[in-house]
């Protein structure tokens, strides 16, 4: 799961048409921290998850590898 997170939220940020800088803002972290979440093992909080979700207008059973819409 940890991997199809990582790979899905990599494509999310880059289909979303925002910077790192800009998504990180809205999110209330650092950019390099949104940089973690997709190359590192570093997983968000729930709350910085939600808000990424929010954030990029997709849904958390999609950046979790359960649905794959």
């Amino acid at each position: 799961m940890e991997e199809i997170f990582k790979k899905r939220l990599k494509e999310e940020i880059i289909n979303s048409g925002m910077t790192l800088k800009q998504i990180a803002e809205k999110v209330g972290v650092s950019p390099e921290m949104i940089t973690q979440y997709y190359t590192t093992k570093k997983l968000p909080k729930l709350d910085t998850f939600c808000s990424l979700c929010n954030v990029l207008s997709v849904s958390a059973d999609y950046l979790l590898g359960m649905r794959d819409y």
